[in-house]
């Protein structure tokens, strides 16, 4: 999946994890969790047309930051 680089946030949570929000090229919104050993270890299993909804479904598989 690619994604538009000019449309992505980043936060990094407490315990390293790195997580993305960002607009793929659908034009949608997406997640990314990325462990502090640079795996990737979880991601939206589809994209939101709501920036909102995207960051509240990644709040529910564990993102504990403010992505900005």
């Amino acid at each position: 999946m690619k994604k538009d680089f000019a449309m992505t946030e980043t936060c990094t949570a407490s315990n390293g994890d790195r997580w993305e929000i960002y607009k793929d090229n659908a034009g949608e919104w997406r997640w990314r969790r990325t462990a502090s050993n640079g795996n990737i270890v979880g991601a939206a299993a589809e994209g939101y047309k709501n920036k909102s909804d995207c960051i509240s479904n990644a709040n529910r598989n564990g993102m504990t930051c403010t992505p900005s």
